[in-house]
């Protein structure tokens, strides 16, 4: 992008970029940010589809929608890409000081600030479109995800004046063959009926979405339902799987874990309760690991 096409003095603003090949939900346009009511908006998010399938209206006949005739070894279908883009309202000055900015800048801890309020935007749509399919995205799932400032007209617009571009996300823990293949081999042994996938698993995961998501509440909410399908379910695999220490623990805080479930349903957590939850759902997975570590495939 050419620099020299916005004046050197203008002020610049910090945009995240990300793109992912699919369709966000929300429609292409600008979506303002606030941190609390009355409060001026703290960020814009601009959402652009960059490119899209096109759309065939199937053909009716008599009021009936009549298939197409499949083609053998068809071509992939094109897939939409949505473009991001989170625009920090808070000026950094011109273009020199925003240059000294991005040099300097956390990029891993911008991206994942950025991803948590794309994904509060992508839960209001949720909520507000009533689609219970519609999710949260990934910083892994992304095509692309890049750091940079722009004058206010470009990063309005959804571009930037410069940006740095983040390697391709790798796995948060570095994990060694043989830990890397056990989903593989669970895998098989689910769909093989070796393996039963628990309740509680759904459940857990669900939760710590939320808690990544920072809807602390939703999360206090789930685990309360978590904690208690993971004792029951996790009873049978006591010995096998040399669960009875875990479960004797859990069970030490279940009356703590309910408790800050019934705060949530009154309002929001304090710092003590939020680590509650936190620690306690870290319990349920270190168990549900247990199980899966100490089951035959």
């Amino acid at each position: 992008m050419n620099e020299t096409a916005v004046a050197p003095g203008s002020r610049r603003f910090r945009v995240v970029v990300f793109e992912f090949p699919w369709e966000l939900g929300p429609q292409d346009g600008r979506y303002t940010i606030r941190e609390q009511l009355g409060e001026a908006p703290a960020h814009v998010l601009v959402l652009r589809t960059l490119s899209a399938p096109e759309r065939r209206r199937l053909t009716r006949r008599h009021g009936r929608t009549r298939a197409l005739q499949a083609p053998p070894d068809p071509p992939p279908t094109a897939v939409a890409t949505t473009r991001g883009t989170l625009v920090d309202t808070a000026a950094l000055g011109d273009y020199a000081a925003a240059s000294r900015w991005l040099a300097d800048a956390d990029l891993a801890a911008l991206a994942d600030d950025a991803l948590a309020r794309l994904n509060r935007v992508l839960h209001a749509q949720r909520v507000a479109s009533a689609d219970p399919y519609a999710r949260d995205v990934a910083l892994q799932q992304a095509l692309v995800v890049r750091i940079g400032f722009g004058d206010g007209e470009r990063v309005a617009d959804g571009g930037w004046d410069r940006a740095r571009e983040l390697p391709r996300p790798a796995l948060r823990a570095a994990r060694t063959r043989g830990a890397a293949l056990r989903p593989q081999e669970r895998l098989a042994a689910l769909l093989a009926g070796r393996d039963v996938a628990l309740a509680c698993e759904e459940l857990a995961l669900r939760v710590r979405v939320d808690i990544d998501a920072g809807r602390l509440r939703e999360a206090a909410l789930g685990l309360g339902v978590t904690f208690d399908a993971a004792l029951a379910e996790l009873e049978p695999w006591r010995d096998a799987a040399g669960l009875a220490g875990r479960l004797a623990a859990l069970r030490d805080r279940r009356d703590e874990v309910q408790a800050v479930a019934g705060a949530a349903l009154q309002g929001g957590l304090d710092d003590a309760q939020i680590a509650v939850v936190g620690s306690a759902l870290g319990q349920i997975e270190a168990a549900l690991r247990a199980r899966v570590a100490g089951s035959p495939m």
